[in-house]
């Protein structure tokens, strides 16, 4: 478990699945993530089976309060590369209907991912992919100084428009400044 103030980020557990599932088949949640399709209880169980419980790549968490356990969202670090040390970042927070809340939540999450990242796992680079209407998380990432690596012009398609993905990235020695 990692504690910070207001919330601790906790091993995902089977009883999490339902109310994960049912975040991200908001339509309002799923134009920011890359499954672009609702998603049943046979794929959210396939993600965790094959991803969080068999998958050293992936090491994910749920968000709970500290005040009273609540499930808030689910973060972690993906595509992890343990030869050049790098890994991406994934977060949202679910509870009362927002997507990057206004309360720190989110923010305590990312610091708690990035100092167990950086300093527990020795990763050198936590990055990131973002499309360009996604103002919530650009703002929560630059609270973290994220550096724009590139853009991938007209990479993803929403609702019958093309936009932009932004790839960010923070490096460990940045990051531990």
């Amino acid at each position: 478990m990692l504690k910070g103030k207001k919330v601790y980020l906790a091993a995902v557990e089977r009883n999490d699945l339902a109310l994960f599932m049912n975040w991200r088949n908001r339509e309002d949640f799923r134009k920011y993530f890359r499954e672009y399709r609702e998603i049943n209880c046979d794929m959210q169980n396939n993600w965790y089976e094959s991803k969080v419980l068999n998958d050293s790549s992936t090491i994910m968490f749920s968000i709970k309060r500290i005040d009273d356990n609540r499930l808030l969202g689910c973060c972690g670090l993906c595509y992890l590369n343990w030869i050049y040390r790098y890994a991406e970042i994934s977060i949202y927070i679910g509870l009362d209907n927002v997507y990057i809340d206004n309360k720190g939540y989110a923010e305590e999450s990312c610091k708690l991912l990035f100092e167990y990242g950086f300093n527990n796992l020795g990763l050198n680079k936590i990055w990131t992919e973002i499309y360009e209407f996604d103002a919530l998380k650009k703002q929560l990432l630059d609270k973290f100084n994220f550096h724009l690596d590139g853009v991938l012009r007209e990479n993803y398609f929403y609702n019958g428009k093309w936009y932009n993905s932004f790839i960010l990235s923070l490096l460990n020695k940045e990051f531990n400044e």
